[in-house]
């Protein structure tokens, strides 16, 4: 038996109906996510490890950085 792997966009219906025939047709689905987003808490984590963080005491404190 061949593997065959296929990358596609999986928002593209044209695909997902092509996938769809090629398993009516005897083949075997096996998904695989290789991308892995991280949760929002980890990437406001990061921003504050890397100091893209920022505070002021006041919107007055804000505007005058920009001064």
């Amino acid at each position: 038996m061949a593997t065959v792997t296929l990358e596609y966009d999986a928002r593209n219906k044209v695909f997902e109906k092509l996938i769809d025939v090629l398993v009516a047709l005897g083949a075997k689905r096996k998904t695989v996510s290789t991308t892995k987003r991280k949760s929002p808490i980890d990437e406001s984590i990061e921003d504050i490890k890397a100091g893209r963080v920022t505070t002021h005491k006041s919107s007055n404190d804000l505007f005058k950085k920009f001064e």
